[in-house]
């Protein structure tokens, strides 16, 4: 028997709300949880009323045994009460992200370098040439703009020694950027250039989202390894520790899916049921994480080896993400950066 099931018509003690579970139990702010339990909304009772601390969310669905309720902006982790009919629930925990940098435009992954430094874009419209092109944000969270020159920077990813690499999907070439922000052209002919990651042995593999996944050496020698059903927005890749690297590229079907890609280049699917997937990374366990809709809620996405797929964390915009040092998640929307302390450890690919 599901839990759904065992819940479902279950009397809440003493006549009290009473809360069993919130689902996800982490989530940007603006994000919709699922609270489930009994007595949420008592028959002729007016609208439940669902506080995350001292700030109050928006009740999207109030029914007696779920509520669908959107985080408030201003809300930090700790409790969620459900007030009904007069009445206060036992309390739940939630964590709440908080957003450490706003009115940017990534569209990917968000990269971090050894010294724990979060390097995000602010990639434009196609054509359109920014101020800023990519920011680094310290361990503190205070935000410098750091590089300038590149066109709708779009992936940025970091080699086995440490040195930045930057796509850009205006003039399909990837830049070698320096630590004091002067670049050089690395790779180019790669059609519209969007989402990049390195194997273990230092292979930069770029996604042309007209359909190709190149493969560059270390010497910047360019190949095909792989194509794909194009994509209408970006590739974005991530490495398994076998090896095997793992696609996502929205296209039109609302049923999408993660592609997996052996060192040969031949393509399967790892996952089908997503919708809008695309940023990607992995958690020591092996599980991946994706910016993606499952069940028509969106935010980000767990799924395990096994290709079991659950709703980690609740969020709107999503577009990537990459775990810290610290057991956390830099999570990129598409406008802006926000953190949260999820206690969970990234892969470490090259460790």
């Amino acid at each position: 028997m599901s839990f759904s099931d065992r819940i479902l018509g279950k009397k809440s003690p003493n006549g009290k709300p009473h809360i069993e579970t919130v689902t996800p139990a982490a989530a940007l702010p603006g994000g919709d949880v699922r609270i489930i339990g009994a007595g949420l909304k008592p028959a002729g009772a007016v609208r439940p009323r669902v506080h995350f601390g001292d700030s109050e969310g928006t009740v999207v669905i109030g029914a007696e045994e779920f509520i669908v309720v959107r985080v408030p902006y201003g809300a930090g982790s700790g409790v969620v009460t459900v007030d009904a009919n007069g009445s206060k629930s036992n309390c739940s925990d939630v964590t709440v992200a908080h957003m450490v940098a706003e009115n940017m435009h990534p569209v990917t992954n968000p990269a971090i370098d050894a010294q724990g430094n979060v390097f995000t874009t602010f990639s434009g419209s196609r054509g359109d040439k920014v101020p800023v092109s990519i920011y680094k944000i310290d361990t503190e969270h205070d935000i410098k703009p750091f590089l300038a020159e590149i066109m709708n920077a779009t992936g940025v990813a970091f080699d086995n020694a440490g040195q930045m690499y930057v796509s850009s999907r205006n003039d399909g070439a990837v830049y070698r950027v320096a630590p004091n922000g002067t670049m050089k052209t690395f790779a180019e002919g790669m059609g519209i250039a969007t989402g990049i990651a390195f194997d273990r042995e230092g292979h930069l593999y770029v996604g042309d989202r007209s359909g190709t996944i190149f493969k560059i050496n270390r010497t910047g020698e360019t190949f095909v390894f792989a194509t794909l059903e194009p994509s209408v927005s970006a590739y974005h890749l991530a490495f398994a520790t076998d090896g095997t690297l793992y696609v996502s590229g929205p296209t039109i079907s609302s049923n999408e899916a993660i592609h997996r890609i052996d060192a040969s280049g031949s393509v399967s699917v790892f996952y089908r049921g997503l919708g809008r997937p695309q940023g990607l990374a992995f958690d020591a366990e092996g599980n991946l994480w994706v910016a993606a809709s499952l069940s028509g809620r969106r935010g980000i996405v767990k799924v395990t080896p096994k290709g079991e797929a659950s709703l980690a964390v609740a969020g709107q915009n999503i577009v990537g993400m990459a775990f810290t040092a610290d057991r956390a998640l830099m999570i990129t929307t598409n406008s802006g950066l926000y953190y949260l302390k999820l206690g969970v450890e990234g892969q470490k690919l090259n460790g």
